[in-house]
């Protein structure tokens, strides 16, 4: 039985909006709540993420090139401005295709898209790009105290990988440390994990079964679809982890995404 002293504990600990820090606190069933999470408004998914992302938590979507998180990222900021919320795309590489935005149902008067000097082959001038991976973190930093964004993404996957190494892990102690308590849902998108919060996810991308099979690490593989010599799509597999476990640590769901093409 809970002890009055543990009773007592909690309560300040909510009081002072430090709850997520209880293990009692967190839901036995799925919260579907969107005040607490951040749907990605992929029904298979969502599904296995008990409703989505958590909000007022630092989240991680993890992959190599063309494992689909390009898709899922654009899947899920398109969702957030459907729901009437306001978005922010720190775009360390300045990646960004407009188009494409425009074809996943991106509503841009709701973006807020931050663009980046990070340049993926940096050559001589390393000292440089690890400044500007410096200036995206600082740009994500002021997104998060300015507030009333609902999704707030740092897409740092093309970045150099020895630049993000080089950050301080308080890096990500700070932010997490930001945007707790928040109704913000902080993603961070990079080649492979970066930070992991008490509460936060780490979603791996791949690609599942079908043709062009070729493993991607993880233990997952890749599924590409054509239609003749047309790229169709493909079909998505993903692993979640938690990093705090409630049942499996590790689950996997698949998903296929369409391709889009531009005259």
């Amino acid at each position: 039985m809970p002890s009055p002293a543990r009773d007592h504990l909690e309560s300040l600990l909510r009081a002072r909006k430090l709850d997520r820090t209880l293990t009692s606190t967190l839901p036995a069933e799925p919260c579907r709540d969107e005040l607490v999470i951040a749907p990605t408004a992929i029904a298979a998914l969502d599904a296995r993420l008990d409703g989505g992302f958590p909000r007022g938590q630092l989240s991680e979507l993890v992959g190599p090139r063309s494992s689909g998180r390009t898709s899922l990222l654009l899947h899920m900021l398109a969702a957030a401005t459907a729901r009437g919320e306001l978005v922010a795309l720190v775009d360390a590489v300045d990646a960004l295709d407009v188009a494409s935005a425009a074809d996943a149902g991106i509503d841009r008067d709701r973006l807020l898209w931050v663009r980046g000097h990070v340049v993926t082959n940096p050559g001589l001038c390393r000292d440089l790009n690890q400044r500007a991976v410096e200036q995206a973190v600082k740009a994500l930093s002021l997104v998060l105290q300015a507030g009333n964004f609902g999704l707030v993404v740092l897409d740092l996957a093309d970045a150099p990988r020895e630049a993000i190494r080089r950050l301080p892990f308080t890096t990500w102690l700070r932010l997490q440390r930001m945007v707790e308590g928040s109704q913000t849902a902080c993603l961070l998108v990079g080649g492979e994990p970066m930070a992991r919060s008490s509460a936060g996810l780490t979603v791996r991308m791949g690609l599942g079964e079908g043709e062009g099979i070729r493993d991607l690490g993880f233990g997952i593989s890749r599924g590409v679809r054509f239609s003749g010599r047309l790229f169709e799509g493909l079909d998505v597999a993903v692993s979640m982890v938690r990093a705090r476990s409630r049942g499996e640590d590790d689950v996997a769901v698949g998903f296929t995404t369409a391709a889009s093409h531009h005259v």
